[in-house]
């Protein structure tokens, strides 16, 4: 599974060195969007978007530059969160947070320039015009106010010791994490020109995936390595946010996100052939991370 999914990843990278690097870009403004887009990362979203277009008929080379797009979204919300307005985070894999390495102005700008790029990559993708159209719309609603922004705003609501009670927490999950994740796989699906019921099913998939990975990343947040997870260990339980492992603990965290994996699992039963071999693999790894 993880060298699949590092020659998924490798392309991505090859064409994100590639993106960019247009001369009517400031020079300053580029070097920090490419900054954070090249720093690293699962490019997990990107990636499904890529195996379940090529699961429903399209090949790679249609499909990357939509793909693409959805990393710059996942990349500019990385950039503002950890701006001192928000989390106040000084270290983002492993490396100086964007406004640390080029100031909070530059940083707002690098983000806002990282969204609108992304809507750009995405229309330009050369597949027929009414599945880029719907694949994008889904994109906006899972990435704006209805899914990761207003994800952001419940989390902070969440914050700074306030009591969570778990639906809270899984809604806020749902909206900040889960939506982009789920819309992913949906994109990949529907510029794949899926059928609803097919949709319907990888719908599923990423939904639980996305809860899982979530869970997973709470739990590694408290018994994960600083080098591996790219910021200090603890620092979610020491800015006092809402996590799985301080609310229910972290053997129940893990129950949890196996139960997620699990029915993942059950939503694609019906699908064979290499790419849902992968998908499979990659719905157990995500909890495999922190046994």
């Amino acid at each position: 599974m993880k060298q699949t999914l590092d020659l998924y990843r490798r392309e991505m990278e090859d064409f994100f060195t590639s993106c960019l690097q247009d001369e009517s870009i400031p020079p300053s403004l580029a070097q920090a969007m490419r900054y954070s887009l090249m720093a690293g990362g699962k490019r997990i979203r990107p990636v499904l978007c890529l195996v379940w277009a090529e699961y429903f008929g399209r090949s790679r080379a249609e499909t990357v530059p939509f793909a693409a797009g959805l990393e710059l979204i996942h990349t500019y919300s990385l950039v503002h969160d950890d701006l001192p307005a928000m989390d106040d985070d000084a270290v983002r894999r492993g490396q100086p947070s964007n406004h640390v390495q080029h100031g909070e102005a530059l940083a707002i700008l690098a983000g806002d320039g990282l969204l609108t790029e992304a809507f750009a990559l995405m229309l330009s993708a050369p597949l027929p015009s009414d599945q880029v159209r719907r694949a994008a719309l889904d994109i906006s609603h899972a990435a704006g106010p209805r899914g990761m922004v207003g994800g952001q705003v419940v989390d902070m609501g969440l914050s700074g010791g306030k009591e969570a009670e778990l639906d809270e927490l899984q809604t806020m999950h749902a909206m900040k994490t889960g939506a982009m994740i789920r819309s992913s796989c949906r994109a990949g699906a529907i510029l794949g020109q899926a059928e609803d019921r097919d949709l319907d099913r990888v719908t599923r998939y990423g939904e639980c995936i996305g809860l899982a990975f979530q869970v997973a990343d709470d739990i590694l947040d408290v018994v994960g390595e600083a080098e591996k997870i790219g910021k200090p260990v603890g620092s979610d339980l020491a800015m006092g946010k809402a996590t799985y492992p301080a609310l229910i603990g972290l053997e129940e965290s893990r129950r949890l996100g196996q139960a997620m994996v699990q029915e993942a699992l059950r939503a694609v039963q019906p699908f064979q052939g290499p790419q849902i071999d992968f998908l499979r693999d990659l719905a157990g790894y995500i909890m495999d991370r922190v046994e």
